[in-house]
Parts: C-alpha cells; structure tokens; sequence
C-alpha cells in the first residue's frame, strides 16, 4: 500500500504549519519580525511577564530553543528582562513598549492569513476544524505528559 500524505493527519498538520509560518513571515517581515516569536508574542500579550521556564512550557518549546529566541528578541528590542526583586535567581520577561506598538500589526497580519487559510471553509466547517484541531493538540499533550 502506497502512502498517502493526503491521509496522515500528521503530514497534513505540519505541512499546513510549514505554510502557515511562510506566510506570516512574508507579511511579518517588513516589520522586522519572525513567526519565530509569536509564541512569545502570544504568551505576553496581555502585557504579564514570565520566566524564560514558563515560556518554554507555555509554548511547548524546549528550552534551547527559547533562550535562542528570547536572546534574538532581547537585541531586536522586542522584550525586556528585570530581575525578581524577592529573587535575584528569578529573571521576568515581558513585551518592550516597541514590542507593544507592533501587537495590533502582529494580530492584523494573524487575521489576514488565518482568514486565507480558512477561506475554503464555511462558518461551520471553520468551527469543527478548529475545534477538532484543539481536540488532537489536547490529545497529543497528554501522551507528550504520560510519557
């Protein structure tokens, strides 16, 4: 039996991502940004601040990688880091004011291709997709943490 990438959820997922991020990093680029940093950009929106650890976790991104990000983010002058004032062990990132003035161009530019992507859909397919779709991440997460 031949494969199918038509028919692996999988394939289908992580093809629809790859396209997903080429698309928001043609639109993000003129703004010096990176699909690479919505994750933070999501996790700090509602102007909180996190540890490098609970943004690892919250965007499932190991933490190498995030240090990475964060460190590009920290020279691009997308976020700031302060210091624990109980715990100097404790570092808290949040959005710099930069950051901030570009949130309402990021979310637009997260509109415009979630709408492209979905536009082959009707109101409700969209629904059932993007429920399916948290049903699958939900599922996925919980075996990542029986494991």
């Amino acid at each position: 039996m031949p494969l199918d990438r038509r028919q692996s959820a999988g394939y289908m997922t992580n093809w629809a991502a790859r396209l997903f991020a080429r698309a928001i990093d043609q639109k993000l680029k003129p703004l010096g940004l990176s699909s690479g940093y919505l994750p933070v950009f999501f996790a700090l929106a509602d102007g909180s601040a996190r540890t490098q650890k609970q943004l690892a976790r919250d965007a499932s991104i190991e933490q190498p990688t995030m240090a990475a990000t964060l460190n590009r983010m920290e020279r691009d002058g997308l976020i700031t880091r302060e210091k624990d004032s109980d715990d100097r062990r404790v570092t808290h990132i949040r959005l710099s004011d930069q950051a901030r003035t570009n949130a309402a161009d990021i979310q637009t530019i997260v509109n415009q291709v979630n709408e492209t992507a979905l536009s082959g859909l009707n109101s409700l397919e969209q629904r059932v997709f993007l429920d399916a779709l948290g049903k699958v991440t939900t599922a996925l997460a919980k075996a990542e943490d029986a494991e």
